[in-house]
């Protein structure tokens, strides 16, 4: 799993610099959004890294470490999202995993035939986030459960960890 670093770690850079410029937005949830829309293309033009976002590579021990740093700051732009009151209260940070599952999906089932098709997801997907809720969502996926589902490429025989232990 060393080459996933090689091969990805300047896009995990480019991710979590994308997170650092949201939390210096003095709007937080024009910093939200930004992160969103920007995450998103990043995955729309790059198919590989697309992938990237959506899993976990235990043993590429210095990627996880930045998307861990990426992840502590996704929450820190929740939190300020949610403290404008633009943000639903029911938002969990697992619905920004959801969210780039999703886009993977629109971005791979349209390819060159609808290239730009992720862009209205993304803007219906914002939009669905925005207080106030129109109604309550389902439970949020429990972390260990969405944590596994990330490994799903991981292969047989790799030691997996939670990501508090890859820190």
């Amino acid at each position: 799993m060393r080459w996933v670093a090689a091969v990805f770690s300047d896009r995990m850079d480019a991710y979590a610099d994308a997170v650092a410029t949201a939390l210096e937005d003095p709007d937080p949830w024009h910093g939200f959004t930004g992160y969103i829309e920007a995450a998103c293309a990043m995955q729309a033009a790059d198919n590989g890294f697309a992938d990237v976002l959506t899993m976990t590579f235990p043993t590429a021990k210095a990627m996880e470490k930045r998307r861990n740093e990426a992840y502590e700051g996704m929450v820190r732009l929740i939190g300020r999202a949610k403290a404008t009151g633009r943000l639903r209260e029911d938002f969990d940070p697992s619905d920004l995993v959801l969210l780039h599952m999703a886009n993977l999906g629109v971005v791979n089932a349209c390819g060159d035939a609808a290239p730009d098709a992720w862009r209205r997801v993304v803007a219906l997907m914002i939009q669905s986030f925005e207080a106030p809720a129109r109604a309550p969502l389902p439970a949020s996926p429990e972390h260990d459960d969405l944590y596994r589902a990330m490994l799903r490429a991981v292969p047989a025989g790799d030691t997996a960890r939670k990501p508090e232990q890859n820190r």
